[in-house]
């Protein structure tokens, strides 16, 4: 609250143009939040393993994006560390303009993005931005980051889901292959495989294995 106070009286003259930034900004940070942190990834990669196993709608949409927010604020704590050091602090003690606030917050999520990038994924959007194809990475603007950031989390994030998918295909060939070979062609295979999939995932203790790796995945 006291942060709060000390932003409503930096500067009387311009408040109203500082409740619509700040409006502006509540408005768009679910967006920032999903473009630029490692929410993408993780959501994906969670969502992948719900379908591998075949439960559709079990752990609910709900469950998935709520463990989704959980690790992305661990993945990004570094991160959102140097956020609120170098700029929200500086701005709520009045010390920082707006445009300065800006650029302060947007440095520590360049550097998140940029570690997870690759450069063909920059290359590829400042071409579509008609950008110089030799500007350095550190001065793209966030209009080319941010889609070749979502672009390689999206690439990351299939692959992972591509190693996961594999076992429980494995499983769902062989229920098909022994019900076929004893002549049961009217029985359904997913109604034997998923419950042999959910055996495996819960002896192996699949979803902490699965946090661990995709947490670890990033850089």
């Amino acid at each position: 609250m006291d942060d709060l106070l000390r932003i409503a009286n930096h500067g009387h003259g311009s408040l109203p143009l500082d409740v619509l930034a700040g409006l502006t900004l509540l408005s768009v940070a679910p967006f920032v939040l999903v473009l630029s942190t490692s929410f993408v990834r993780i959501v994906v990669v969670l969502s992948i393993v719900r379908s591998a196993i075949g439960a559709t709608m079990l752990p609910p949409n709900a469950v998935i994006t709520g463990l989704a927010l959980i690790l992305t604020c661990v993945v990004m704590t570094p991160t959102f560390e140097v956020l609120q050091r170098d700029a929200i602090r500086p701005y709520a003690a009045g010390h920082l303009s707006q445009s300065a606030f800006l650029t302060r917050a947007s440095g520590p999520l360049r550097a998140f993005m940029l570690r997870q990038t690759k450069a063909r994924d920059l290359e590829v959007f400042a071409r579509i931005a008609h950008r110089a194809a030799d500007e350095p990475a550190a001065q793209a603007p966030l209009t080319v980051v941010i889609p070749a950031f979502v672009v390689g989390e999206l690439r990351a994030a299939f692959a992972i889901g591509v190693a996961l998918y594999l076992p429980f295909v494995a499983i769902d060939l062989a229920v098909a292959a022994i019900l076929m070979g004893l002549g049961m062609v009217m029985l359904s295979p997913p109604i034997i495989s998923m419950p042999c999939k959910l055996l495996l995932f819960v002896m192996v203790d699949g979803w902490a294995l699965v946090c661990n790796g995709v947490v670890q995945s990033f850089r």
